[in-house]
């Protein structure tokens, strides 16, 4: 899916598939998830809010399923 870089502290890019209602999102941290079934006005909603990340806690977090697409290792601490 083909991501936008967008300006937030704690996402680095989102996209969206139309056809199967699946917003992509990349956290700072590299993380990539998937959410499911979420209508295109959430997404439209998303890019204009002024706080990304409050409106993720507040309308997409534990609203809807989702699957971690890829983790970033983590550096082990010496």
């Amino acid at each position: 899916m083909k991501r936008t870089a967008v300006d937030s502290s704690m996402m680095a890019s989102v996209g969206y598939d139309r056809a199967r209602k699946t917003l992509e999102i990349e956290f700072q941290t590299g993380d990539v998830y998937e959410y499911f079934g979420v209508p295109y006005d959430v997404f439209r909603a998303l890019l204009d809010a002024a706080s990304m990340g409050r409106f993720f806690h507040a309308e997409i977090d534990r609203v809807y399923d989702f699957t971690q697409v890829t983790r970033t290792p983590r550096r082990r601490r010496r």
